[in-house]
């Protein structure tokens, strides 16, 4: 006889907990095994029944939802944890893909998410909306565009500039920086003083400098 995944249900509103309990009986596999109407009792109850998965609301008294979340990863890292809340704001998603949820599901789409959340979590993998997904990707992208240098050379300067930038580091005069890449002296005058604005530098030491930080001084 196969047997059936273990429930622990985790929300503040009695309620709520019993339509998710008469929810989950739909399915001859799932046990709700216990109920929780705060963090503290969440944690309680995790250690006694060690259930297959906590489906966890994220506004709770006395230790809200994400603190829950931390601390029974914390005491019980192999805890599969499955956010269940009426937040569907993508920080509250972040936060709590950060803190060791396994699936993120907004209250108003448990009908369609719950299952398939729960099949992928008691399976080994996470579970998101393709909103939800969306709206994380999102949040991952521009924290990466945050961290972007916008002084490197591969953002401020184009490859003609940083070419030009690299040889008069290297002490090349304008003369010999024209010859190695087929300019005109003059157009190699026009591209120093670019550089000079672009990097706000008065004088060549400054141009090294800056060659040197962003490693454009390799060898010849």
């Amino acid at each position: 006889m196969k047997q059936k995944l273990k429930v622990l249900l985790a929300d503040d509103h009695k309620l709520l907990r019993s339509g998710l309990k008469l929810l989950l009986q739909r399915n001859p596999d799932i046990l709700v095994a216990g109920e929780a109407e705060d963090g503290e009792r969440t944690i309680q109850l995790y250690e006694q029944l060690k259930p297959d998965i906590v489906l966890l609301d994220l506004s709770m008294p006395n230790m809200g939802g994400i603190e829950c979340l931390r601390e029974i990863k914390s005491r019980f890292p192999e805890a599969k944890v499955i956010v269940l809340t009426m937040h569907e704001d993508q920080n509250y998603i972040k936060r709590a893909m950060q803190a060791g949820a396994a699936a993120y599901v907004h209250k108003s789409a448990a009908d369609t998410d719950l299952f398939k959340a729960i099949e992928a979590v008691a399976a080994g993998g996470i579970y998101l909306s393709q909103q939800d997904s969306k709206l994380l990707l999102h949040v991952l992208l521009n924290r990466e565009q945050e961290t972007i240098d916008k002084n490197a050379p591969y953002v401020l300067l184009s490859p003609r500039e940083r070419e030009v930038l690299r040889l008069v580091a290297h002490g090349y005069s304008l003369a010999e920086v024209a010859e190695k890449l087929s300019l005109s002296i003059k157009t190699v005058d026009t591209y120093k003083v670019r550089l000079m604005e672009k990097l706000k530098a008065t004088k060549r030491s400054e141009l090294v400098s800056y060659a040197l930080k962003y490693g454009l001084l390799s060898p010849e």
